[in-house]
């Protein structure tokens, strides 16, 4: 077929703005039990969260016409099921309550275990042994927010109080017979990816749960998350005291890192890649010990999420080695589990024969595109200021059908992730697929500031936000440039929520790009501040500083503050329900910038929320922004 000469950036392709919401779906939380293995799905058609079982061969949605699991402790939820002796318990999205919910063929309305409407439940867990659930509670009375680790008796409903006193609780783990529970606990101001501590409490003859203990993280200079109990009763965690969120264990009453043959190493390094993600959300799953004596691990390299199990020896296997990131796992004697991306398909529930390392796609995985019409990511790192280190992933132009104009340079569309503690993937992204379709280039940029490239690379943004993160998005554009791969002259930034911050910063900052916008994003950190919910409350305060000691700071950093500062157009886009970043702080920052003539546009949404769900919007949102950098290519 010959391909049409056409200018970069008015490629016409097949691939809309309703095939890319469509293609929007994903999948969490993977659970093995019950002869088989159940995940959450999300479908943007009807925005809601389903719960799946597979077994035998054939998977079957469990949950009931208009119900929706999600759990919003912390706001940002995970944990929204178990499995119980007695079928599944859930989080309900509507009133977030726990319900149980049995599976078998002649499965009734699901049954409400908690009716304690000023309170939300995430993380949860069964313990067998008295037949109750564990769960973080997140308490709301007046304007007051509380957290504990609370025990629920399926039975009888009868709550019990396990820990409270602290902040935020997280990961309840229960060793084999539920005689000792582990868990993470942490302080204000401190984040979950800054300074956690692990506790354990045992169990008395009487079933009742001891005083608690702090077994590692006094310090308060290291971040552990997930502690696990092997067969053998052996704890481990994964904490990143040497650098990297790497599985850690006790054994003899002392903490170390697990070395290859699966024992402490005393003070020995471990090897430099993280084994987990920001602890953004509860319920994350990214190790697990084997009753072999090994581990079934996913590790960042590069940005990949890849997956092995390690045995006791040290040996290592690759697996699901066709997919590029691996996340929640699960397993059962027969099989791995995992939900898995790759960069030619849509997310994947994966079941890889343990004793083969086969792998089957049981849901998911559908490829969107053919092959030869994909833009495959190609990760490469760039010198950004002070000789710093950053990265990114590119996306070339890609349609079989035209070619840009002899001479010409595509336009790019930079991408910044949300957090900002967080981190991008080279996975199939239906989004940066709509914008190669049509010859823009996009570059996906991790930050100096994102997870995955370790503790001092993540801990770059402390007081820095702002600042380390807009400049390595006008470094990203000058190395592309160098490369020779875009137009520096016509580049555009995106980023939602704290990536939309960043987009304005970088606007503000005259950094070069031809426009940009705004998903829902922060451009008055005070207001935020003012209005934010618990979890993050004193998280500007880390990325920024003291709103009195730092007020200059804060005015230097404020796009609201320096609207005047931004002469190119930008597009906003708003949920009427957004409880993070308020309608009126993204209204006030488009006024700003009508006032001093700048062309803005805004998009609002009456029922979406901080991040949209709906199929409908995505395919709005995607196509006016379209739209918008079209009017602006030259």
């Amino acid at each position: 077929m010959t391909q049409r000469a056409i200018p970069y950036g008015f490629w016409p392709s097949g691939w809309t703005a309703e095939d890319a919401a469509s293609a929007s779906g994903d999948f969490a939380e993977l659970r093995a039990g019950h002869d088989g293995v159940f995940w959450l799905q999300y479908q943007p058609e009807d925005a809601r969260c389903t719960l799946w079982h597979w077994r035998a061969g054939h998977a079957v949605c469990v949950t009931p016409a208009g119900v929706s699991l999600r759990s919003r402790v912390y706001e940002y939820g995970g944990g929204a099921f178990c499995l119980t002796d007695r079928g599944v318990a859930f989080v309900n999205e509507s009133d977030q309550q726990i319900y149980l919910q049995s599976i078998d063929d002649k499965a009734g309305e699901p049954i409400a275990l908690t009716q304690r409407g000023h309170c939300r439940y995430g993380d949860l867990q069964f313990d067998p042994r008295e037949g109750a659930i564990v769960a973080i509670e997140q308490s709301h009375v007046g304007n007051r927010v509380e957290h504990r680790l609370v025990s629920l008796s399926v039975a009888s409903g009868q709550r019990g109080v396990v820990a409270e006193g602290a902040d935020f609780y997280a990961s309840p783990a229960l060793d084999a017979d539920a005689g000792r529970m582990a868990w993470i606990q942490w302080q204000r101001p401190d984040q979950p990816w800054t300074a956690t501590c692990l506790w354990m409490a045992e169990r008395s003859a009487d079933g009742a749960w001891q005083a608690p203990r702090c077994l590692a993280g006094t310090g308060g200079n290291e971040s552990l998350q997930q502690p696990r109990f092997a067969a053998d009763g052996t704890l481990y965690c994964l904490s990143d005291r040497a650098g990297w969120w790497q599985p850690w264990c006790e054994q003899d009453g002392r903490w170390g890192p697990v070395n290859h043959a699966g024992h402490d190493t005393g003070e020995g390094a471990p090897a430099a890649f993280d084994h987990a993600p920001a602890p953004w959300q509860l319920g994350t799953v990214s190790y697990l010990p084997l009753a072999s004596g090994g581990l079934l691990l996913t590790r960042t390299v590069e940005g990949h999420g890849l997956l092995l199990d390690q045995d006791r020896e040290g040996r290592e296997r690759p697996l699901a080695t066709a997919f590029t990131r691996c996340r929640q796992l699960a397993a059962d004697p027969l099989n791995y589990y995992c939900i898995a991306g790759a960069v030619d398909r849509a997310p994947a529930v994966l079941a890889i024969a343990r004793a083969t390392g086969r792998t089957e796609i049981i849901a998911g995985g559908q490829q969107p595109l053919p092959a030869d019409q994909l833009s495959r990511p190609e990760p490469f790192s760039f010198t950004t200021a002070g000789s710093e280190t950053a990265h990114a992933f590119f996306y070339p132009p890609r349609n079989l059908d035209c070619m840009g104009l002899g001479g010409e340079k595509p336009p790019l569309v930079v991408f910044l992730h949300g957090g900002p503690t967080s981190a991008c993937y080279p996975v199939f992204d239906p989004r940066i697929q709509y914008w190669t379709q049509r010859g823009f280039a996009v570059a996906d940029l991790n930050y100096r500031g994102s997870s995955g490239f370790g503790r001092a690379y993540r801990q770059r943004l402390y007081q820095q936000w702002g600042v380390v993160d807009v400049e390595d998005a006008g470094a990203v554009v000058s190395a592309l440039a160098e490369r020779g791969q875009i137009d520096p002259r016509r580049t555009f930034i995106r980023g939602s929520s704290a990536g939309g911050y960043t987009a304005l910063c970088a606007l503000a900052s005259d950094a070069g790009f031809s426009g940009g916008a705004s998903l829902y994003g922060v451009s008055d950190p005070l207001a935020l501040r003012r209005v934010t919910h618990k979890f993050e409350a004193d998280y500007l305060d880390w990325l920024i500083g003291d709103p009195e000691r730092d007020a200059e700071r804060y005015r230097q950093r404020t796009p609201l503050l320096n609207a005047a500062r931004i002469r190119v157009p930008v597009i906003f886009f708003q949920g009427g329900q957004d409880a993070v970043v308020l309608p009126e702080q993204t209204e006030s920052m488009v006024a700003a910038l009508g006032r001093r003539n700048v062309p803005v546009e805004y998009c609002f949404y009456p029922q979406e929320r901080h991040g949209f769900r709906q199929a409908a919007n995505l395919a709005d949102a995607l196509e006016r922004e379209c739209r918008f950098y079209l009017t602006l290519l030259h």
